[in-house]
């Protein structure tokens, strides 16, 4: 961009501003959107997803309730 005519350089930066402006909008339109809808379904068919949730729902299970406490007394 150092070359050029001051109309052409003029021209290359009103050019690059509307791109800006552009992406600019864009990011802001899609944080209009709660970012756990954006990431709604990115485990879809993901077999370690699935794995990770049976061994957390697992180790859950394992753990004693409050309600274990009372049945012991």
């Amino acid at each position: 961009m150092a070359g050029g005519s001051l109309e052409e350089r003029v021209a290359a930066l009103e050019a690059e501003v509307a791109q800006l402006k552009q992406q600019l909008k864009a990011e802001r339109d899609e944080s209009k959107v709660p970012w756990w809808e954006r990431r709604f379904g990115a485990f879809k068919n993901d077999s370690l997803y699935d794995e990770a949730m049976r061994l957390g729902a697992e180790y859950r299970r394992s753990q004693p309730t409050p309600a274990d406490d009372d049945m012991a007394a």
